[in-house]
C-alpha cells in the first residue's frame, strides 16, 4: 500500500492547454518556506548536479517552477527525486505563446514558487513571451521582493543579465559581430527585462567551448559600453560548467576541472578612465584595444564543490582565476595572459592625502565627511561605476536610499583626488 502511494506521488500530472502545457510532480498543495536568494547559471549541456543541488537547497523544501518554450518534463523527476534534495513540487510550464505566459494560473504558480528555472531553447521566445507584460512584473517581484532563487541554462542563462542578446534575428557569429558591431543580428536589450542583483550591466553567454562565442561576447560588451557610456561586464560558462551566486555576491564555479577543461569567464571593461572602444560604429570593424587591455577576464576553473569563486561586489577578489586581456584591432580578436587588475573605481587611485576623513565604514543611513574647512567635490559611485544620486551637504551624504553593497566616494580638488571604498550594511 505504501509503495503504491509513493508511485502515485511521483507520477507527473500532465495538463494540456491551448497556450501552455503543464507537467506537475509532487504535492499540489502550495507551501511557504524559509527560502534564500541565489542565482544559478549553466553553460548549456547536461546539468551540473552539485550546482543544481545548491539551487534546490536555496528553495528549502519549497516549490520549483520550470519555464520553457519547447521540450517537456525532463526536469521534473531529476529535480524532485534524483538529486537527494527534498522539495515540495516541480511544475514545468511549456509556454507556447505570450498568452500562455499571461494565463492567471501560470502567473499564480510562478509567483508562489520558491525557485524558478529557465530551460534552454530559443531565448527570443522567452523575450517575446515574458517581457513587457505581467509575467515580467511577476518575475521581478519574485526576484527582488520575495527574493527567491532563480537560474537557467543555455538560452535560460542568456536572458538573466540586465543586458542581453535577444537573438531576434537569429544567432550571430564572431565574424559578423567583429566586422560590424551593429550587424542586424546584433540584437541587444538594455536594462528593460529582468532585474537581478549582481547582474546589473552584465551580458551573459553560454556554450563557451564553441570558439565562435568569445569574440562576439566581447563585442556585446563593446556595444553596451558605447550605447550606455558605462563600463560593461560579462559572465559566461563552458557547456558543462555552472556559476552559483549567493546573496553576498560571491560567484562560485562548479565543474570537473582538472579532469575536463571546464571554466567560467568573468569579463569587465578595463578599469581606467579611458575604457571606451576606439571604433564601435555601424558598418565598420570593431577596434577595442586600449593598449591591449580593453577587457579584463577572470577565467576560473570549475571544481566539484565550487571552491573557486569571484566576488561580484568588486570583480577582482577571487580564488583560482587565470587572468587574461582580450582586445580587438580592426575586427581581429586577440587574447593574452595577464595578472589580476585589482581595480579601483575607473582606475582612480589614492594619492597624497587630502586631509579628508570619511566615516563610519561600514555605514547605514549617512556618510559623514570631515575636511577641515577646505572645499572639495564629492562624487559617489557604485561598484559598477554608476554615479549615485545623493544629497550632499557640507559634511554629510544622505545614503538611506542606497542598496546594500560596496560604494566608492571620490573626493577631489583642483589638483588631485582620493578614493574611499565604503560598505553599506
Amino acid at each position: 500500500m505504501k509503495k503504491n502511494a509513493l508511485l502515485l506521488l511521483l507520477m507527473t500530472h500532465v495538463v494540456l492547454a491551448q497556450n501552455y502545457t503543464e507537467y506537475a510532480t509532487g504535492s499540489s498543495m502550495d507551501i511557504d518556506t524559509n527560502h534564500q536568494f541565489g542565482i544559478c547559471m549553466m553553460g548549456g549541456a547536461s546539468e551540473n548536479d552539485n550546482a543544481m543541488i545548491w539551487f534546490l537547497e536555496k528553495a528549502n523544501g519549497g516549490d520549483v517552477v520550470v519555464l520553457r518554450a519547447s521540450g517537456s518534463d525532463g526536469y521534473n523527476n531529476y529535480m524532485y527525486s534524483e538529486l537527494g534534495v527534498t522539495i515540495n513540487s516541480v511544475t514545468t510550464f511549456v509556454i507556447h505563446n505570450a498568452a500562455g505566459a499571461l494565463d492567471p494560473y501560470v502567473l499564480d504558480k510562478v509567483g508562489k514558487a520558491e525557485a524558478i528555472w529557465f530551460a534552454g531553447g530559443d531565448q527570443f521566445d522567452y523575450v517575446s513571451y515574458f517581457k513587457d507584460n505581467v509575467m515580467e512584473e511577476v518575475l521581478n517581484q519574485f526576484i527582488n521582493a520575495k527574493q527567491g532563487v532563480i537560474g537557467g541554462t543555455s538560452a535560460g542563462m542568456a536572458i538573466l543579465g540586465s543586458a542581453y542578446f535577444s537573438a531576434e534575428n537569429g544567432t550571430v557569429t564572431n565574424a559578423q559581430a567583429l566586422s560590424n558591431p551593429y550587424h542586424n543580428r546584433m540584437t541587444l536589450g538594455y536594462n528593460d527585462f529582468l532585474e537581478i542583483p549582481f547582474l546589473e550591466n552584465v551580458v551573459t553567454d553560454t556554450h563557451y567551448d564553441d570558439p565562435d562565442r568569445r569574440a562576439r561576447h566581447a563585442t556585446f560588451l563593446a556595444r553596451y559600453a558605447t550605447d550606455n557610456n558605462m563600463r560593461a561586464f560579462g559572465i559566461a560558462c563552458n557547456e558543462y560548467t555552472a556559476v552559483c551566486i549567493d546573496d553576498d555576491g560571491r560567484a562560485y564555479v562548479f565543474g570537473e576541472y582538472p579532469d575536463y577543461p571546464e571554466y567560467a569567464f568573468f569579463l569587465q571593461s578595463n578599469c581606467t578612465t579611458e575604457f571606451m572602444p576606439e571604433t564601435c560604429v555601424d558598418g565598420q570593424p570593431l577596434t577595442w584595444n586600449r593598449g591591449g587591455e580593453a577587457v579584463k577576464v577572470a577565467k576560473i576553473p570549475g571544481l566539484i564543490n565550487g571552491d573557486n569563486y569571484i566576488d561580484l561586489t568588486n570583480w577582482t577578489n577571487e580564488q583560482g582565476a587565470i587572468w587574461e586581456n582580450w582586445f580587438v584591432d580592426n575586427g581581429v580578436f586577440s587574447t593574452e595572459v595577464t595578472t589580476n587588475p585589482e581595480c579601483d573605481l575607473l582606475g582612480v587611485s589614492s594619492v597624497d592625502t587630502l586631509g579628508v576623513f570619511v566615516y563610519p565604514n561600514p555605514f547605514h543611513s549617512e556618510i559623514t565627511i570631515m575636511s577641515h574647512g577646505q572645499e572639495f567635490e564629492f562624487v559617489l559611485y557604485d561598484v559598477l561605476g554608476k554615479r549615485q544620486n545623493v544629497v550632499i551637504t557640507e559634511n554629510s551624504i544622505s545614503a538611506e536610499h542606497l542598496d546594500v553593497g560596496v560604494y566608492f566616494l571620490v573626493v577631489s580638488d583642483s589638483q588631485t583626488s582620493e578614493t574611499f571604498k565604503l560598505l553599506k550594511q
